[in-house]
């Protein structure tokens, strides 16, 4: 049970990437018109849609969850900041649904890179470990 309640946050985010793929798949309204109004339909759409299921699957992977939530990190970096500076918050009348569940991805994300630290951390050059410069 407590090894469940840890992989939480990953499995959290992995849902939550793998529902919105099939409305990036097939060309759902509410993504062509995100994607349009970014200038980057359809290639935007369908790329970010395998960025988000190779991401989700990393995450689902206890040895490869960290690489995952580093993608997620990235594209939900991308997806807040189009929504706060192009897009909005609501998209089509959604009340900001799409917002809020980039923000709950990268939250997750964030506490599945801290949580798994010890299986990246050694990734870093040993000088940024100690802080020296």
């Amino acid at each position: 049970m407590k090894q469940l309640l840890k992989r939480l946050p990953a499995i959290a985010a992995a849902i939550i990437l793998l529902q919105t793929l099939f409305f990036k798949f097939s060309a759902a309204p509410e993504s062509v018109f995100i994607f349009s109004s970014l200038g980057m339909e359809p290639w935007g759409r369908i790329g970010s849609g395998v960025a988000e299921l190779l991401a989700a699957v990393l995450l689902l992977i206890p040895r490869t969850s960290w690489m995952g939530a580093c993608l997620a990190i990235g594209i939900m970096a991308g997806a807040l900041l189009s929504h706060l500076f192009i897009l909005g918050i609501e998209i089509m009348d959604d009340g900001g649904t799409l917002f809020f569940l980039a923000l709950i991805v990268l939250f997750c994300s964030i506490v599945v890179l801290i949580q798994e630290r010890n299986r990246w951390l050694h990734f870093l050059p040993r000088s940024a470990m100690k802080g020296e410069r």
